[in-house]
């Protein structure tokens, strides 16, 4: 068994793209019309073959509740893995990235936390070689 599609609610999916693609790095995979929304995946390039993330609208009643209750409390929605935090900090920052959390080293690993834009908080992780 193996992970090969997660989603993330998003509140405008070509925002989402956007965002994903222009400011992250992910590589569309999937952009298939399905009436007012679409079947829209990306992936790493450093892994187009890899796990696909459904950018998902967030029309469903529960999304909003469940969303705004994490993000009032700090929890991320989604994490990625990073080969190193403090860069990749760096990086967004300088795109414009608004991080609500900076990095920050828990022990086995460094981690950050950022707003998408598309409402939801993302945590970026390096783990520690042990």
């Amino acid at each position: 068994m193996r992970i090969n599609l997660t989603s993330l609610f998003v509140d405008d999916q070509r925002a989402a793209l956007a965002f994903y693609t222009d400011v992250l790095g992910f590589t569309k995979h999937h952009d298939i019309p399905l009436g007012d929304d679409s079947w829209l995946t990306v992936v790493s390039p450093e892994s187009p073959d890899g796990p696909q993330l459904l950018l998902e609208p967030a029309r469903h009643p529960a999304v909003k509740p469940y969303r705004d209750a994490l993000a009032e409390d700090g929890i991320p929605l989604a994490q990625f893995a990073v080969d190193d935090v403090e860069a990749e900090h760096a990086r967004l920052t300088g795109r414009g990235v608004v991080f609500t959390q900076p990095p920050t080293d828990i022990g086995t690993a460094v981690v950050a936390v950022f707003d998408d834009t598309c409402g939801n908080l993302i945590q970026i992780i390096t783990e520690k070689s042990t």
